[in-house]
């Protein structure tokens, strides 16, 4: 039977403020939500202090200060884990560095997500291909190319067959899951190329599902799990007009519920035709679920519209997401001021996103390859890591 798991994504959305986190789980399981996600923050870990600015509610400030302020000690996540198995749903997090993974680890979680940014942090990712197989691991694939969803995948299973038998059987999620997503806020419906969630499943092997960053709280959800996708990942509010970084995109407890109530009428239909097809049903060349689907919600939001939301299932860049490739995801970085014939030691360089204002680096990918190279000029903290700073030019 298909049962699409919905993830509430707090994300940072609690503020550093325990009280506000329980009131979005309490908010998120009278939504119909089934897992809970949060975010482990390190400023460090994700950008340099130089990287820019972003305009908030109450003005602008530093990226970097801002992630900073959403920093919390380990002991938060473990009462909000506490908390959230209390209330019977299941505890996920996104790590972004060595550091976060392992104390998020050390809690136990139901899952780790890596989140779209991290698709080629080459370090994390082996770092968590350590775990596979004992905690489910989900991989969203926003502002990510087919090659370096291959090459995640690669990694983090080890080319291993992912029967997952050695995960908790009371859990019941994959080993791996790959969510199809576009890195945008917000994301335009009419980009999300909903088709291609049964491209990449039929691609890698895995279970697909979405991870919808658009306003709406039925069309993109609602037709990922028509196209036979297992989760749908939404952020999740106590008020759009409150501060958080990804509240504006977020669904309040109304919209959050009929999204849920949406999804669960779509697994029914599904299941439906799938027990009458095994009754000894018509074999039929597509889902009529996913028939039925696309009419119900063309009548509401219009066939143009249901059918530019659908795509060509390509899973290629979306327009909106475009620019970021490079930036939103992971490249090389100095973290200090070098100068020409210093030898880069362990922590000169980090994996970081390059974000507002900076360079992009080279791709994290050869991080131990430059261990112990000489710069032939001066570099800069923040400064994107180059192959021309190690080579001489006549």
């Amino acid at each position: 039977m298909k049962k699409t798991y919905v993830i509430a994504e707090i994300g940072t959305a609690h503020s550093g403020n325990l009280d506000k986190a329980f009131r979005l789980i309490d908010e998120a399981k009278r939504s119909g939500a089934h897992i809970i996600k949060f975010q482990w923050v390190y400023a460090d870990e994700i950008l340099h202090p130089d990287t820019g600015f972003v305009n908030l509610p109450g003005g602008s400030i530093r990226l970097y200060d801002r992630f900073r302020e959403l920093e919390v000690e380990p002991s938060f996540f473990r009462e909000c884990l506490e908390y959230t198995h209390k209330n019977g749903l299941l505890f996920a997090c996104s790590p972004f560095g060595i550091k976060s993974l392992h104390e998020l680890c050390d809690i136990h979680p139901d899952a780790i997500k890596i989140a779209s940014p991290e698709v080629n942090h080459i370090p994390l990712l082996r770092e968590c291909a350590s775990y596979y197989g004992k905690i489910p691991i989900i991989l969203s694939s926003g502002v990510s190319k087919l090659g370096d969803l291959e090459k995640a995948i690669e990694i983090l299973t080890g080319n291993k067959d992912g029967d997952g038998t050695s995960l908790p059987k009371e859990n019941g999620l994959p080993p791996l899951t790959l969510l199809h997503c576009i890195t945008s806020y917000p994301a335009p419906e009419n980009e999300y190329n909903v088709r291609a969630v049964e491209t990449l499943s039929r691609i890698f092997g895995i279970p697909t599902g979405i991870s919808d960053h658009s306003l709406d709280p039925v069309l993109v959800p609602v037709l990922s799990s028509a196209m036979g996708g297992i989760m749908v990942e939404k952020h999740i509010t106590l008020s759009k007009k409150t501060d958080g970084l990804d509240d504006p995109v977020a669904l309040e407890e109304e919209e959050f519920t009929q999204m849920c109530s949406a999804l669960r009428q779509t697994d029914a239909l599904y299941n439906r035709y799938q027990r009458d097809m095994e009754a000894g049903g018509s074999i039929q060349l597509q889902n009529p679920a996913l028939t039925q689907t696309i009419r119900q919600l063309g009548e509401q939001y219009g066939e143009e519209k249901v059918n530019a939301v659908l795509g060509s299932g390509i899973k290629v860049l979306a327009e909106s997401e475009r620019a970021n490739y490079g930036r939103t995801n992971r490249s090389l970085h100095y973290v200090r001021e070098m100068e020409k014939g210093d030898a880069v030691k362990s922590g000169d360089i980090r994996v970081l996103r390059t974000e507002k204002v900076l360079s992009p680096g080279i791709a994290p990918d050869y991080l131990d390859m430059i261990q112990g190279a000489v710069l032939t000029h001066d570099v800069n903290a923040g400064d994107g890591v180059q192959f021309q700073d190690f080579m001489k030019f006549n």
